[in-house]
Parts: C-alpha cells; structure tokens; sequence
C-alpha cells in the first residue's frame, strides 16, 4: 500500500444517506443512460429530470459534454480516456446517491466493463441502466451537432458507432426505442418503472 493510500480514512457524515431520503421522501439512485450519439439520452434525461422536479423531488442530470466542460475537461476520447470519464461519473454520481438525490447520468459510456464498474459502486438497486436505442442510421439523420458528419470526413478520431466500438447492454433493466417512441412516451414509461419499483 502506498503512502497516500495508508493516510486516507474515510470519515463518517453526520447525516446519512438514510435520513436524508427520509427527508426528500424517495429512494437515491443512479438512471444511467446509454446510447450512441443523437439517440435522445440528453434529451430524455432532462425532460424526465423537470417531470420530477416538478413532483417535488431532488433530481439532477449529469451531461457528458457538460461534465467535459469542467470535471473532465483534460480528457480526450481515446479509450483510456473515455474509461477515466466514466470511473469519474460513477464516484460523482455515487456522492449524489448519499446525499438522497436522484441522479440522471447521460453518457455514451460505450464499453460494457465501464457501465459495470460503475454499477458496482453502489448498491444493487442503486443502479438503472437505460438503453437508449436507437439506430446508427437514424443518429447519423439527425446529427444535431454535425459529429457524424466530421466522424465520416476524418476530422474527428474515435468516434463511437464510426470509428471506436459501441457494445449494447446484454441486461439493461430500462430499454427506451426513440426511434418508435416520443420524449414525451419515454419518460411516461421511465415514471412508471420508477413507481413500480418504489424508487420515486
């Protein structure tokens, strides 16, 4: 063990995670986003974020570019980079979880091992990954930021679905098709998951 390692002591909070779920009056936990670019993860992610919020609950949504703004701003999108991306969401997200939030993670998070790290951060029903399918085909029409098109030129490296891999969830517990449903739909569906399960 190095010396860092030996002179860091977890610390005990004052206010656990318990209590303060009591106080928000729902479960913390993580709905994890996945799907090639342009597939509606943001989207959905954020229109399900304001249906909550407007219940009354602590919700918030983490946004792979926005986290890249700041957090993760040193890291490129070679495959060691996007691993360190998401090891980095995973504990940030599991910080959320203990203060009583719920948190909305929209991330490509392309490797299989890497959704799986993660969700074994936390607890077991901690953790909802969502599969937001959606063909290749059909991101590349809507291509809201111009990536695929920069992706078919070369202008852009490792581009997932183009150029680096993408591996689909084998037993994601949520798949949304946004090819066949609305934003609207997906989210109705997300609420009803979250109600069976007791989460919200």
């Amino acid at each position: 063990m190095n010396e860092k390692a030996e002179n860091i002591v977890w610390h005990e909070t004052a206010v656990t995670k318990q209590e303060r779920r009591k106080k928000n009056g729902h479960q913390s936990f993580i709905l994890w986003f996945t799907g090639l670019s342009a597939s509606g993860k943001s989207s959905v992610a954020n229109a399900l974020s304001h249906s909550l919020f407007q219940q009354g609950k602590q919700v918030y949504v983490l946004d792979g570019d926005n986290v890249r703004h700041g957090l993760n701003h040193d890291l490129g999108f070679r495959e060691e980079d996007r691993k360190e991306n998401i090891r980095r969401i995973g504990e940030v997200s599991r910080l959320f979880i203990d203060s009583g939030q719920i948190v909305l993670t929209a991330f490509i998070s392309p490797y299989r091992e890497d959704r799986a790290l993660v969700r074994n951060l936390v607890e077991p029903d901690e953790f909802i990954e969502v599969y937001v399918h959606c063909s290749l085909e059909e991101c590349e029409k809507r291509d809201p930021k111009g990536l695929y098109k920069k992706a078919r030129k070369e202008e852009i490296t490792h581009f997932t679905g183009i150029s680096a891999p993408y591996e689909e969830p084998e037993k994601p517990e949520v798949v949304l098709d946004t090819e066949k449903h609305s934003i609207e739909e997906c989210v109705e569906y997300l609420l009803t998951v979250l109600n069976q399960k007791q989460l919200i």
